[in-house]
């Protein structure tokens, strides 16, 4: 009855687990423009459109970018990095000293002390003795590493900054079978950076923050567990 109820419970909470939804970050939530207030009798007529309202900005001679809080901007994910460090250390230190033993009114210095040897009862002993000391060191270490992200994630303009440059920020989240994978992306781009297709490329943005991720079992699966991380962090003692 114990182990049917522990099952049970179990399977509860791996159903209540697997019911679980992305919640939006702030930092990365999408911008809404400020809404027009509705004009009881919009202006007709002349060679503004019907759709035109006051407190919209109609550009007649300039393309179609970004201007305002709430526009969007397509990021171009083009990043490419590649590190790699090498080390290697090596020591040897050796030292030697040789006292002799000292004489006096030219004949050397000696001294009895008890031996332990039997039929044995004291040994004659001078005052010379020797010290060697040998050390070596050898250290050695390798690190490379290399990272790439492709893709396309449209954002929104967050603020418009006194020089022109907009702040963009934005995430996309896909559900699949097996868990749910995330996109953000935060930062500042220059307007003259964005091409005619409305799209700037992320090695263009500023102060970029982008974060890929994901949750699910094959996330899960590429975790080590609580315990393996102990024994390979630096508090390990040995």
């Amino acid at each position: 009855m114990t182990r049917s109820m522990l099952a049970l419970t179990g399977m509860l909470l791996l159903g209540g687990c697997a019911g679980v939804q992305h919640k939006p970050d702030p930092d990365f939530a999408a911008t809404y423009p400020e809404p027009v207030p509705a004009q009881a009798a919009p202006p007709t007529g002349g060679i503004y459109p019907a759709s035109y309202q006051p407190g919209n900005t109609l550009y007649l001679f300039e393309d179609v970018k970004p201007r305002r809080p709430g526009d969007v901007l397509t990021v171009v994910l083009v990043e490419e990095t590649s590190a790699s460090k090498a080390a290697k250390t090596a020591t040897n230190k050796k030292n030697s000293t040789d006292i002799s033993n000292p004489t006096l009114l030219g004949s050397p210095m000696q001294f009895n002390t008890p031996n332990f040897l039997p039929l044995q009862s004291h040994n004659g002993n001078g005052l010379g003795t020797s010290l060697e000391g040998t050390r070596d060191f050898s250290g050695s270490g390798n690190s490379s590493q290399s990272n790439s992200l492709t893709g396309r994630i449209t954002v929104t303009v967050a603020q418009v900054q006194a020089n022109g440059n907009l702040m963009v920020r934005g995430e996309k989240w896909l559900k699949l079978n097996q868990g749910e994978e995330y996109v953000q992306i935060s930062g500042i781009v220059r307007p003259a950076d964005i091409r005619p297709d409305n799209t700037v490329l992320s090695t263009q943005v500023a102060d970029a923050r982008i974060a890929y991720t994901g949750k699910g079992a094959i996330n899960d699966a590429n975790v080590m567990g609580w315990l393996a991380r102990f024994f390979v962090s630096a508090i390990f003692p040995f």
